[in-house]
């Protein structure tokens, strides 16, 4: 997955894809006036179930009666791994849901760039590849925040949240000193949302192109990043992060966060809808990760919410478009989607807490242009798939007492070898 919890099937697909490249679509039967059924493969969630998806495009089946939209369920391992089950046996769902379009998989992809309300929409220029729009989503998942415990932060004598990285690092001390475990981290896949939330604030604002000198090799990641693995390295020496959270799952450590034993949790904008469904909670604010002193803009990691893409394979494209355009565009299904997962865009409000109207604000505050993407990438802005795990790998690795200097060089030898 890319961080946070938009899977990523593009290294499953690739060979799949390349297979099937040139698969072009039958007639479109609702031109014939004949029913057609539109398949759509969809993520399944605790808040995205098959009822939710299934109550989401009912308006849009009475509205076209000639067309029938058919939930199709991932198997137990997800979107991302089903999808290239389905291709290899040619039962090709006509959308896909929550996988982003690759340089891999966009020869398997409609392009959509006819369509404004697929150019037009969130992050849709930071997705497309060699200027073709092959998805369309709903808003923002924002990745560079800290959510904190308001309660911590007064007894801590923390008056505002911090605006550089120096302020947040004082800060932490403070909360220790207050008797407060400062950062809530775990282990799984969340372990190197510190590093990255950390780093790519400032790295992006100084260097736009540094997923592209990344991947050409005119940067190195110890040239880049050594700043900000060598911070989390002190953090955890300093017991700000506790060595022990390697052994925490993501579910456990949201709920520790939630009841009130931890102070700061770097986590992505999808926390909102599990702090609003709690029952007891302490009063939880957020703000955007800082940069270091002196960078005034900094970068906002994000990634598209609920991405829809339309398989080449397909035999109804027409019909299919039909059914993204409703999705992306109409704003109740649009602001369906956003409360149901905790998403968030601008201009579109729903039933939300203080800390949903807090996010909402950050996002209205963001020019587009300031967003990033984190993790392996997006759109034209990559790294070697699987950058993150080896990332996560070794944040984990400095957890248990492996050095910061150790820990960067095996990066650099991991992109190296995987460029």
């Amino acid at each position: 997955m890319i961080t946070g919890r938009m899977a990523t099937a593009a290294a499953g697909l690739t060979a799949v894809a390349l297979a099937l490249t040139g698969c072009a679509a039958g007639a479109e039967g609702g031109e014939t006036g004949e029913k057609v059924t539109v398949t759509m493969l969809v993520n399944i969630t605790p808040n995205l179930t098959e009822a939710f998806w299934n109550d989401l495009v009912a308006p849009f089946e009475e509205a076209n009666p000639d067309i029938d939209v058919k939930i199709q369920a991932p198997a137990a391992e997800g979107v991302a791994k089903t999808l290239p089950q389905l291709l290899a046996s040619g039962e090709v769902p006509d959308i896909v849901e929550t996988v982003p379009p690759t340089e891999e998989l966009a020869p398997e992809l409609v392009d959509l760039s006819q369509y404004d309300w697929a150019k037009n929409g969130p992050l849709a220029d930071q997705y497309s590849l060699d200027g073709k729009y092959y998805m369309a989503g709903i808003g923002y998942q924002l990745q560079s925040i800290y959510f904190y415990n308001k309660q911590a932060f007064s007894e801590a004598g923390i008056e505002a949240p911090p605006t550089t990285v120096d302020e947040l690092e004082a800060d932490l001390q403070k909360l220790q000193d207050a008797g407060w475990t400062p950062i809530q981290s775990g282990g799984e896949w969340i372990t190197q949302i510190p590093v990255q939330t950390t780093g790519l604030p400032s790295i992006i604002a100084e260097n736009a192109d540094w997923f592209a000198e990344m991947s050409d090799g005119d940067v190195t990641f110890s040239e880049t990043y050594s700043d900000a693995m060598e911070r989390y390295a002190s953090w955890v020496a300093a017991g700000y992060i506790p060595a022990d959270s390697v052994g925490v799952k993501y579910a456990d450590a949201e709920q520790q966060f939630l009841s009130g034993k931890s102070a700061i949790y770097p986590m992505g904008s999808w926390f909102a809808a599990s702090e609003a469904k709690a029952a007891e909670k302490p009063e939880i604010g957020v703000f955007r990760a800082p940069a270091e002193k002196g960078i005034d803009n900094p970068a906002m990691g994000a990634n598209v919410a609920n991405p829809y893409v339309i398989m080449m394979a397909s035999e109804h494209q027409d019909a299919a478009a039909k059914v993204v355009e409703f999705l992306v565009t109409d704003e109740e299904a649009v602001t369906k989607q956003l409360a149901a997962d905790g998403n968030f865009r601008d201009g579109y409000e729903y039933e939300m807490d203080a800390l949903g109207q807090e996010l909402l604000a950050i996002v209205a505050d963001t020019p587009e242009s300031d967003f990033t993407p984190t993790g392996d990438g997006y759109g034209e802005r990559v790294l070697p798939r699987g950058y993150q795990t080896e990332l996560n790998v070794q944040a984990q690795a400095m957890l248990t007492g492996v050095s910061a200097a150790d820990a960067i060089a095996a990066m650099d030898a991991w992109i190296e070898s995987n460029r």
